[in-house]
């Protein structure tokens, strides 16, 4: 396990942020591991002949052991709560040279007994590995991720974010830390990581000290998770709260005849969907129908008192209210 000490000031300055690098790098573990995450499965089925196309497919391969652990230099802790994703490429271009065979060694050895070829040709000239993965992950993310995957992705991480707001607000860090995952236990200003992996690592206890500890959500997880080298600034990934929504053609079950006589068949749906923080734009995706149309019943369940609003950045995002909720029932 690893324990993080925190103090008042390291518990104050505490943040949450969402990384599409972060995103991009752990996606890769889809592609050698097709059905640990289910929920992404047909999403990933459906970007193989893209990924397969990509000149430096098994370089980014590559980047994954087959116990799915990832270099920490992959994954530069956000500065910021939504990093631009060129940004985090040119942080990922910039790391220091001398992290990188260490890093590499401390993802493959354990487990893997060797780094993979790919990345271990290019091992003594670090700088120039730094640039060619950068600018794998940059056409992996422009052919394959970000026209339809990461706009659904993003939905659901902004949606985690505000429902984590809402358990801090009314439950304090005792409640915040409780809700993000199991391995997470959180006593008198302790906060340990019970992590299952049987690395030399996870003995640590690491002084945040002042660095600032970061929460980051995200869809390719099982458990709370940082980095394997817990010296590194602090950084706890967890898995997103409604990552199983992601699911392709996922549509809400059918509203009860009451419901529906009450609302009419297309609120009492959009209704049944937002159990879950939303954005107009995904609802549409997911009910099939336009932006617009979806805006005009929100706007009349808002007024009803049956919907909650909440901004976050440039997106508002719907979920049921306690009236909502009862009258799903």
């Amino acid at each position: 396990m690893i324990r993080f000490r925190l103090g008042l000031a390291d518990l104050a300055s505490a943040s949450f942020a969402c990384s599409a690098l972060h995103e991009a790098v752990l996606s890769l573990r889809m592609w050698d591991h097709p059905g640990y995450y289910v929920e992404q499965t047909p999403w990933f089925h459906r970007m193989r002949p893209d990924f397969e196309a990509l000149p430096d497919r098994d370089l980014l391969r590559s980047l994954v052991a087959s116990n799915r652990f990832t270099p920490d230099f992959l994954t530069p802790r956000p500065t910021t709560p939504w990093p631009d994703f060129q940004a985090e490429l040119a942080v990922l271009r910039t790391t220091r040279t001398d992290r990188v065979r260490p890093d590499l060694e401390a993802a493959f050895l354990p487990h893997d007994r060797a780094v993979p070829a790919p990345l271990a040709d290019l091992m003594d000239d670090p700088a120039a590995l730094l640039d060619r993965i950068a600018g794998a992950l940059a056409v992996y993310w422009e052919r394959c991720l970000a026209p339809a995957w990461w706009p659904r992705a993003r939905s659901v991480l902004q949606a985690d974010l505000v429902h984590r707001a809402r358990v801090l607000a009314e439950g304090g860090a005792d409640a915040l830390f409780a809700d993000l995952s199991p391995r997470l236990h959180w006593h008198e200003g302790v906060l340990t990581i019970r992590w299952d992996h049987p690395l030399a690592l996870a003995r640590e206890d690491v002084d945040v000290d002042g660095r600032g500890l970061v929460l980051m959500p995200t869809c390719f997880g099982r458990g709370a998770s940082t980095s394997i080298d817990p010296g590194e600034p602090p950084i706890i990934s967890y898995p997103a709260r409604g990552r199983a929504t992601m699911a392709e053609n996922l549509r809400p079950p059918p509203p009860a005849p009451a419901l529906r006589r009450l609302l009419g068949e297309p609120r009492a749906r959009l209704l049944l969907l937002l159990d879950e923080p939303a954005s107009t734009t995904e609802l549409a995706r997911r009910l099939d129908v336009t932006p617009g149309a979806v805006s005009q019943h929100l706007r009349v369940l808002l007024e009803a008192r049956l919907l909650n609003r909440a901004r976050h950045g440039r997106m508002v995002l719907y979920a049921r209210s306690a009236l909502g909720d009862a009258l799903c029932g």
